[in-house]
């Protein structure tokens, strides 16, 4: 009987936390599981279902703000949701991502903001969108004391610049140039690189040349890891659907449905029942 109260105690216990080595070192061993998150109690069933990293990504902008893109969430709302996550998470890796012009300005601002992810939203580390161009914010972020998660493809910060979401690496140019920046990225001192929107075949030439992994979304199998945002993964998000996602559930409809039922009820004096209903206090 004790054995067996010993070994319920044990199972109720939390896992090991995933840590910064840990995902290194799954490289050429084990595929990784990342999803998003933005509030405590989706993070609760993510960190239980075993995923090892969550992402508090700046896609909240529009699949929890309403926004068209990704580029009008600040900094205090990535923090507020963040440290929400952070309380909901006893496993995962719990990833900050930097919003648009917090960390392209200077070098000293984007150690600053890094630090607010650690400090603030109780985050293990952060991801940051670019190559050469953000390299010294690597560094220095890094030399910090921070871990720092790459990002390369289709980077939804600069879709301006891209001229909207549109697949990267469709010519040889551009292909080197991911290359090179995923390779100097990971000199710079990244963790992990996300690799988003690119032709399976360069994300299987980058994962082999970089010996951080790779975490792709759309960028085919041969990376070592993959990443979804969980509103596309549940089916929550319906303004469009990504062709590189995979719906899992059709949670939206199914919402949908429950509060037409909860509706109905109210309105034909089903809701609230008997068992529903406090009886009066003796006298």
């Amino acid at each position: 009987m004790a054995t067996e109260q010993k070994r319920d105690e044990q199972s109720m216990k939390p896992a090991p936390r995933v840590t910064v080595p840990a995902v290194m070192g799954a490289k050429g061993r084990r595929k990784l599981t990342m999803l998003t998150a933005y509030d405590y109690c989706t993070a609760r069933w993510v960190d239980r279902a075993g995923v090892d990293m969550i992402l508090v990504g700046d896609s909240l902008a529009m699949v929890m703000l309403g926004h068209e893109d990704t580029l009008s969430v600040t900094m205090e709302e990535m923090l507020h949701h963040t440290r929400a996550v952070a309380r909901g998470t006893q496993r995962a890796l719990v990833i900050g991502d930097m919003p648009f012009l917090s960390y392209q300005v200077s070098v000293a601002q984007a150690v600053e903001n890094a630090g607010r992810f650690l400090k603030e939203g109780r985050a293990q580390a952060v991801k940051l969108e670019g190559g050469a161009s953000v390299l010294q914010q690597v560094r220095a972020i890094v030399e910090a004391g921070i871990p720092v998660q790459g990002h390369l493809g289709l980077t939804p910060q600069s879709i301006a610049k891209l001229g909207g979401f549109k697949v990267q690496g469709k010519d040889q140019e551009a292909v080197n140039k991911l290359v090179e920046d995923a390779l100097a990225l990971s000199e710079a001192g990244c963790f992990s690189l996300v690799l988003e929107a690119i032709p399976a075949s360069v994300a299987q030439r980058i994962t082999e040349a970089v010996p951080i992994p790779t975490i792709g979304i759309g960028a085919g199998r041969a990376c070592d890891g993959q990443v979804l945002v969980i509103h596309d993964l549940v089916g929550l998000f319906d303004r469009f659907v990504p062709r590189f996602v995979k719906q899992y559930d059709a949670l939206g409809q199914r919402i949908m449905e429950a509060v037409i039922r909860y509706r109905e009820e109210v309105e034909k004096g089903v809701f609230p029942g008997p068992e529903h209903t406090f009886g009066a206090i003796p006298s």
